[in-house]
């Protein structure tokens, strides 16, 4: 799938930019980890856009976070400012000399990066959007919507002849202490950047009820509300703690649960990457893509819907959604996680 391959021109330094979103950052793990597989000894750079940063730093696999402030890049009144910005970073990249750059991200601005970076191969993905491709020196054909995500970054790994390996290395925080009076829980996590994509609240809310050990519902400050409704459904039986964990807890408090419950989202790929059994909710996505990968235990719930993976946004009537039943998702569980009774 690969045209004109680096063959031996990688020797000892990499740049890996890939500044978002939460799950496209864990689907590239095992980029890297077969990077260093591969190549134990190169030194492995990698450039995060501020707000995922703690989730890598201090990660043994990589010898350098490039942080960037994307949001503020996209924004007209800070044009001068940002131009600055992409010229400071560029001056510092090249002295790194790079090997190689490689544009995980496949869009304009992160074409960009990889390419002001003076690296001598600039490697991305043929089909990648607003023309990042003119700015690669190496190009792999992987059509986007064919293969999951991971195995779409792992088609990279194989172009510049390193053998594809499947693993998900995340650093274990030693400090971090549990905020929970309880140890045995499952993790809810209810949020998702598409509407389409969340389940209702009353669903999680009954879901925490029947299961046997407590829930934490986690996400981010914007789903504290949610979190909360959910709680009160529950009865009690769920702990609203959306926006109370950074980054880098959260992965700990997921680390340590029983079972995860989720939409298609961020968290979820966290929970795959740990191994930490995974039961996703899914209706306008194709898990297929965009799904659990791993070796754990993984369940995808889907309801019988014609019109599912329409990959829209919003939706009026949230048929897909609503078609998933409290009943389903809780015999999933029961069946590979909890004892029978």
């Amino acid at each position: 799938m690969a045209e004109r391959p680096l063959q031996k021109s990688i020797k000892s330094k990499i740049l890996i930019v890939k500044p978002s979103s939460l799950g496209d950052v864990i689907h590239s793990l095992p980029f890297l980890y077969s990077v260093k597989a591969r190549m134990p000894d190169a030194v492995v750079q990698w450039v995060i856009a501020e707000g995922l940063a703690s989730l890598l730093e201090g990660h043994p696999l990589i010898d350098r976070l490039w942080k960037i402030n994307k949001d503020e890049w996209k924004k007209p009144a800070k044009a001068f400012q940002t131009i600055g910005q992409f010229s400071a970073l560029s001056k510092e990249l090249k002295k790194e000399q790079f090997d190689a750059a490689f544009d995980l991200q496949g869009l304009l601005r992160s074409a960009v990066i990889a390419r002001m970076s003076g690296a001598k191969a600039v490697v991305g993905f043929r089909e990648a959007r607003e023309g990042a491709s003119l700015f690669y020196t190496h190009k792999v054909s992987v059509p986007p919507g064919k293969i999951h995500a991971v195995e779409r970054y792992l088609e990279m790994a194989v172009f510049a002849g390193i053998p594809p390996k499947v693993g998900f290395p995340l650093a274990v925080d030693n400090a971090f202490s549990s905020p929970f009076e309880f140890n045995e829980y499952a993790v809810l996590a209810p949020g998702a950047m598409w509407p389409s994509k969340r389940w209702p609240a009353a669903n999680w809310g009954e879901l925490a009820r029947r299961l046997p050990i407590r829930s934490v519902i986690v996400g981010a400050q914007s789903d504290a509300g949610l979190a909360g409704e959910i709680a009160s459904c529950s009865g009690g039986a769920a702990v609203p703690f959306a926006g109370k964990s950074s980054l880098k807890e959260l992965v700990e408090i997921i680390r340590g649960a029983k079972f995860m419950v989720t939409n298609d989202s961020g968290p979820m790929h966290i929970a795959a990457a740990l191994e930490v059994p995974v039961f996703a909710v899914f209706g306008p996505t194709d898990p297929e893509l965009t799904g659990p990968y791993g070796k754990g235990i993984r369940a995808v719930i889907k309801g019988q819907v014609k019109c599912s993976p329409c990959r829209n946004r919003t939706c009026r009537d949230m048929s897909c959604m609503n078609a998933v039943s409290v009943e389903m998702v809780e015999r999933e569980i029961r069946k590979k996680t909890l004892p029978a009774g």
